[in-house]
């Protein structure tokens, strides 16, 4: 038997082991998931920074920050702002907001974060 589970994790690609790992660790934190996340509700998120960019929306700049728990992702969109510390891509973080629909784009702007060691 533990043959078999190490075969497996052999065959398995990095992301797909990767992604697994993330999805646990965002379940332990109690988190909602991404994929199950409903328009207009308030949520309590985490997962991974994926991408940060510096977007101008209504005339001002805008940080958006994607986020993956392994499952789904979302955008957390920081109005008015050109930085902000600690959000780098590859770092942990817990969201708390209220989420929007924009196409088919998941956003929650100016979140609550905290950053996970």
């Amino acid at each position: 038997m533990a043959l078999r589970k190490m075969v497996e994790r052999l065959r398995t690609p990095v992301e797909e082991l990767d992604r697994q790992k993330l999805s646990q660790y965002c379940s332990l934190l109690g988190a909602t998931p991404l994929d199950a996340i409903e328009p207009r509700r308030p949520i309590r998120a985490a997962g991974e920074v994926r991408t940060v960019r510096i977007v101008p929306r209504a005339g001002a700049a805008a940080v958006e920050a994607t986020v993956t728990d392994g499952r789904g992702s979302i955008t957390a969109v920081f109005l008015g702002r050109r930085k902000i510390a600690g959000i780098t891509p590859g770092r942990k973080l817990v969201l708390e907001g209220v989420v929007s629909v924009e196409g088919s784009q998941r956003l929650v702007y100016n979140p609550v974060y905290r950053l996970m060691p």
